[in-house]
């Protein structure tokens, strides 16, 4: 019990406690820092945080999960550390929220949780919300989850050093259960589109390592801000295809090739919100595979072992379902709406032919849409 690891960690019992799921983007990869569309679900893997207060400025954590290592710092002399790097996500959030005009007091911090690191199911992201959760709790802060996205996504990119964009911050506050959202990530107003009972979402991690993903996606985005500069408009989410082709003479090569991605995305993801809506799995299925083939291709964020499980899926699944990479790429998962009685036939099919062409055991994960940390 947490409640017990926490009363011996600390010799005393917590009194909040937060929990922030992770996620999965169903489409919409590299729109939302473009001011455009994406589709995730909260997923039933997620960061516990239990907090008591401090009679003194200090923040004392342990992370049970990594070899239950302690850090600590004040609040009042917040600074990166470069020999726990976990301990910055936290660090940039207090920081973050003292910036905003929040009074924070000292707390001890007893931190766990199951979501997969380095796959992109946004282990970050739920870290930061639950810290955001715990820390409203406990020092009453009303915090909205909007409010705590914000603070969530400016934790990372001005203090962690990672340029990530709204979504999942935002998707691991206000998800719903048995939902995915269509978010706008302009105005940050969320629709929710249910998901069929009959369907599962299945993510399948390549358990490819990740590397320089940081700064392929810092790479990836000043890309695109560069492309929205030639094109005169504030942001990719404001240009059409029809624009990209006309100016293409003012782009780089690349420019053109990142911007076609975002563009034809944003479109796709538009699409795929009312495909769902409507139950038309064959849309569904097409709207996955030409993300999937965008971000290979155009965006150039996949790798081979990557398109080989995708691959292998969407010949099982054909028009009855959808499956695609998701999350920053370089590794990481597949993602896939998959019917109920075909996810059997899926992880016979990788447990089979994965391995063998890659060297790799892949890991499987059957999820449901969750509620997020500041759901309700």
């Amino acid at each position: 019990m947490l409640s017990e690891l926490f009363k011996k960690t600390f010799g005393r019992s917590h009194e909040a406690h937060s929990v922030a799921p992770g996620r999965v983007n169903l489409i919409g990869e590299h729109t939302d820092y473009n001011d455009g569309f994406v589709f995730p679900a909260a997923i039933d893997f997620a960061t516990q945080v239990l907090a008591a207060p401090r009679s003194d400025r200090i923040i004392n954590m342990v992370a049970v999960d990594v070899e239950s290592q302690r850090n600590r710092f004040s609040l009042d002399d917040i600074q990166f550390d470069n020999a726990m790097m976990w301990s910055n996500y936290a660090r940039g959030v207090f920081n973050v929220l003292q910036e905003a005009g929040f009074t924070l007091s000292g707390m001890d911090l007893l931190i766990t949780g199951n979501v997969p690191q380095g796959a992109g199911l946004s282990s970050s992201a739920s870290f930061e919300v639950a810290l955001l959760k715990v820390a409203s709790d406990l020092c009453g802060l009303s915090l909205t989850g909007t409010q705590a996205a914000q603070l969530g996504q400016r934790a990372e990119n001005e203090f962690v050093g990672c340029a990530c964009g709204i979504m999942d911050q935002l998707i691991c506050a206000l998800g719903q259960q048995g939902r995915a959202m269509l978010l706008d990530c302009r105005s940050l107003v969320p629709q929710y589109t249910p998901i069929s009972p009959e369907y599962q979402i299945v993510i399948i991690n390549s358990n490819v390592k990740r590397g320089l993903v940081e700064s392929e996606y810092n790479d990836r985005r000043a890309q695109c801000e560069g492309a929205a500069r030639a094109l005169g408009v504030n942001a990719l989410r404001d240009a059409t295809l029809v624009q990209l082709k006309h100016w293409k003479h003012k782009l780089t090569e690349m420019e053109y090739r990142r911007a076609k991605h975002v563009i034809s995305e944003n479109d796709r993801t538009l699409e795929f919100a009312e495909a769902l809506t409507r139950g038309d799995y064959g849309q569904v299925s097409a709207l996955m595979r030409a993300s999937h083939q965008s971000m290979k291709n155009d965006f150039e964020i996949t790798v081979p072992a990557i398109d080989y499980l995708v691959d292998l899926v969407h010949g099982i699944l054909g028009d009855t379902g959808g499956v695609r990479m998701t999350g920053g790429g370089f590794g990481g998962c597949i993602v896939a709406l998959c019917p109920t009685d075909k996810v059997d036939a899926v992880k016979r099919a990788v447990a089979r032919h994965y391995q063998a062409e890659t060297g790799l055991v892949a890991d499987i994960y059957v999820c449901t849409a969750e509620d997020g940390a500041f759901a309700g």
